[in-house]
């Protein structure tokens, strides 16, 4: 079945050419009124009324009935004829399948019993809203300090998801949630106004009058003190004499009920490829291979003598490698961010108008949490982020931090969201649906791209891109080690720690990362891969006709999208180049 537009009509009259066109556009239309009403749909499921003023419902009956909702919907999406669509909206078609098929699979296997993993969970969430939500008016203040009065009840509905999952056998592994109240206690403060919750009401809007913000903020403070702190001390409790003690001693997602299968289907979902966990354990053993060998090169070019492990712990324990305080790590990151801005244009034909800054970590979530990350945001009165964690100094290495700032900052994550969000003439589930292998590993190539950009020219900086690099590869090895072939936690550390620069507390992070978030790990490599193997194909076939600005132009126009596409898209383009 040929899909996406991409069967030609060869009829010899201009009436089979006349009927083709008609069908397309029929099933154009069609599908155009089918998604524009299932997306509308999708923006206020079941149990989400009044979205602006309170938390959704996670009881079982709403659970259920946005599970049946999405499922219809995703039934109507699948009777559409794809082969009959356009190119353009069989992406549009793709993209959202893709967003509706994570939501029925994430049901079917029970996903909702583990509203966590050990970076965080709904409770640490939480904390985005106070980011996210745009405060414009009077009313939206007031529609925000109601929503704080419903976090009780969103506490305690999925905390009650919480104890069926201990009942039913879907629980975390107990080794990677240790220290996991921690994110817990964060919220616990002695004072509403020390609160996270609590920071929107720290400056006066010029639109809102005194005698109504003096309301607001002692509504504000009345609402965390006597609702939200106790409802996260609730909380604290909960996990502590009940969640941790109970949960499993297994660790690999292949121990919970029908495992083996909601494994490969977190394979299919974060890689968007048909690869089996044996088959990404052998792609990560040969690249493991390859980028050591480059790094057995680097530490001979600095004449260090001693074997791999010597120059690794050379790297862990020189304090010349890490930042003395905070600031130090915030401005190199701010630094190395701003020379990248100006070698953009040499790379890229097309910027985005969203800026970004360099902020840390929130402090709530900087312990259990990586090394940074890219925060993005939908609001056109906010920029995005690079969250840089300044939490132990003393595990955060500086030869390290030009290969991160490159990923998540530009030319990774922040200039391909925002590329994306800036999209013009494509629906919004095109704009805001973000595909883990493409966008993963676009951060990645970005990585390998700051060496044409002229970075890395220190060794141990070099050194440091290629341990971000193994470290993306070694993940192939131990996600699935552990997932399906029955690895322990300790083995996959040891695997870790042996060939990457991670320093030891980065090595568990990550692993317990991986353990509580099976499948998302292996999109990062797997991505990157396939990007510059595009690029290889691209330069070797096109020759002097090969124009880097067009190809990451044609890389990154239609936003995040599953492997497959995008190599039929660059394909359709080197061969229109032709």
């Amino acid at each position: 079945m040929v899909l996406g537009g991409c069967a030609a009509t060869t009829g010899s009259s201009a009436q089979s050419d006349s009927a083709s066109s008609v069908q397309v556009m029929s099933e154009d239309a069609r599908f155009t009124e089918v998604a524009t009403r299932v997306w509308e749909g999708m923006q206020n499921p079941v149990g989400s009324e009044n979205s602006a003023a309170s938390l959704p419902s996670m009881t079982p009956e709403a659970v259920a009935a946005r599970a049946e909702q999405q499922r219809a919907w995703l039934n109507e999406l699948k009777d559409i004829d794809t082969a009959a669509l356009s190119r353009e909206e069989y992406i549009n078609w793709r993209m959202l399948t893709y967003r509706l098929q994570n939501e029925v699979d994430a049901y079917d296997f029970n996903e909702h019993y583990m509203p966590l993993n050990a970076e965080g969970g709904f409770h640490s969430s939480l904390s985005f809203m106070v980011r996210n939500t745009a405060l414009r008016s009077y009313e939206d203040y007031q529609n925000y300090v109601a929503k704080l009065g419903t976090i009780p009840r969103y506490m305690t509905e999925q905390t009650a998801w919480l104890e069926r999952g201990l009942a039913e056998g879907y629980t975390q592994p107990r080794a990677s949630m240790v220290g996991f109240e921690d994110s817990i206690a964060a919220f616990i403060v002695q004072a509403p106004e020390e609160s996270v919750f609590y920071e929107p009401l720290r400056s006066q809007p010029n639109f809102i009058t005194d005698a109504q913000w003096a309301e607001l903020q002692a509504q504000a403070a009345a609402v965390i003190d006597e609702q939200v702190i106790p409802a996260y001390q609730s909380y604290f409790d909960f996990m502590v004499m009940e969640y941790l003690p109970n949960c499993r001693e297994t660790i690999g997602a292949s121990f919970l009920p029908n495992g083996d299968a909601y494994y490969q289907n977190r394979i299919e979902h974060f890689t968007t490829l048909a690869l089996t966990p044996e088959e990404i354990h052998e792609r990560g053993l040969t690249e493991v291979a390859r980028i050591r060998n480059e790094m057995m090169q680097v530490i001979e070019s600095t004449g260090f003598e001693g074997d791999f492990d010597a120059f690794v712990e050379f790297l862990r324990t020189d304090p010349r490698f890490y930042p003395e305080t905070a600031e130090e790590l915030l401005k190199e990151a701010s630094y190395i961010s701003k020379r990248m801005d100006g070698e953009l244009p040499k790379f890229f034909k097309l910027l985005p108008r969203q800026p970004y800054g360099v902020a840390p970590v929130p402090a709530e979530i900087a312990p259990k949490y990586t090394t940074g990350r890219y925060a993005g945001t939908s609001r056109d009165d906010r920029a995005s982020f690079y969250w840089v964690n300044t939490y132990a100094l003393d595990r955060r290495p500086l030869y390290q931090l030009e290969a991160l700032t490159l990923h998540e900052a530009v030319p990774g994550h922040h200039l391909q969201n925002a590329l994306a969000r800036e999209m013009e003439g494509v629906p919004s589930y095109r704009q805001r649906t973000y595909i883990s292998a493409f966008g993963e590993g676009w951060g990645l190539y970005s990585e390998w791209l700051g060496l044409e950009a002229g970075f890395y020219q220190d060794p141990y900086s070099n050194f440091g891109r290629l341990s971000y690099e193994m470290w993306r590869a070694a993940r192939l090895v131990v996600d699935t080690g552990m997932h399906s072939m029955g690895w322990s936690r300790e083995k996959a550390m040891d695997f870790m720690a042996s060939n990457t620069a991670l320093s030891l507390h980065n090595v568990r992070t990550e692993i317990d990362r991986y353990i509580t978030w099976p499948g998302q790990a292996l999109s990062y490599k797997l991505g990157e891969m396939l990007i510059r193997s595009l690029r290889r194909e691209a330069e070797e076939t096109l020759g002097g006709k090969f124009d880097l600005r067009e190809f990451h132009y044609q890389v990154l126009k239609n936003g995040s999208i599953p492997l497959d596409v995008l190599e039929t898209e660059i394909r359709n383009w080197i061969d229109s180049q032709l």
